[in-house]
């Protein structure tokens, strides 16, 4: 593995500077949680769109502001409050293979982790002193289920401890953790760290990482996500997963 020259540094985050403004949120996911100011409706509805974040993106947009509609544009009050005849609204929802199912089971989980565990800051915390989320995000599962549950829901969230390189609850972690002064990233979780934050990993941030020589595993799973953290922490200690956004932009709107 090649250690990062600062002429590569200079290049990412020349990418960030570029990507990291609020017209990046015009073709991104993120536009939805930036619908909301209440900080438990940011994280719930960037949790439900992190969820569904693979395939079109148009797509992933499209369904997301379905699913807003469908908790009344108030993510937080309808987890906490809704009646078991209200579940009936999502019969026809459906994103890929999450499904109208998948979408009642994430209700009732989203309830026992705000009625139980303090909330999804608090769920998905680092608790074991490590340097990254590989166990806060199997634990987070873990609690996600702990009540009764249809095993098919389980395929929804990643597991780390099972390999995967977890790139949609990463994304999210982006999202929630990282102190983004250009408008895009929320920063809404103060008790956790940005330096313990990994990119996310995908096919085209991943490609870009391997041209680069950044990462050399072929796979995109944990070990992957391990082997670039280690080289984007040799570039910026306090806040590696900002290169989400010099790897994404290179793969999907230079096609680098």
């Amino acid at each position: 593995m090649i250690i990062p020259t600062s002429e590569l540094k200079e290049f990412l985050d020349e990418k960030v500077t570029l990507y990291n403004n609020p017209k990046f949120i015009e073709s991104d996911p993120i536009q939805i949680p930036h619908q909301f100011s209440k900080k438990e409706d940011i994280e719930i509805a960037g949790f439900l769109t992190a969820t569904i974040a693979w395939g079109n993106r148009k797509m992933i947009i499209n369904n997301a502001n379905k699913l807003m509609d469908l908790l009344d544009n108030s993510p937080h009050d309808f987890i906490i409050n809704h009646q078991e005849k209200e579940l009936k609204r999502f019969h026809n929802f459906v994103h890929r293979t999450f499904n109208a199912m998948d979408m009642v089971q994430f209700v009732k989980s989203l309830q026992h982790i705000y009625q139980k565990h303090h909330g999804l800051e608090q769920s998905l915390a680092i608790k074991d002193g490590t340097d990254n989320y590989k166990t806060a995000i199997s634990n987070f599962k873990a609690q996600f289920f702990e009540i009764s549950h249809l095993h098919r829901t389980q395929k929804h969230i990643s597991d780390p401890l099972k390999g995967s390189a977890a790139k949609r609850i990463n994304m999210y972690l982006r999202w929630m953790v990282r102190n983004d002064t250009c408008g895009v990233d929320f920063g809404i979780w103060k008790t956790h760290q940005p330096a313990k934050l990994s990119c996310p990993i995908d096919v085209h941030s991943g490609n870009v990482a391997r041209k680069l020589g950044l990462l050399e595993r072929k796979q995109n799973d944990w070990k992957a996500v391990t082997e670039l953290d280690a080289q984007l922490r040799l570039l910026d200690k306090n806040d590696p997963s900002k290169y989400d956004f010099s790897l994404f932009g290179l793969g999907v709107f230079e096609k680098f």
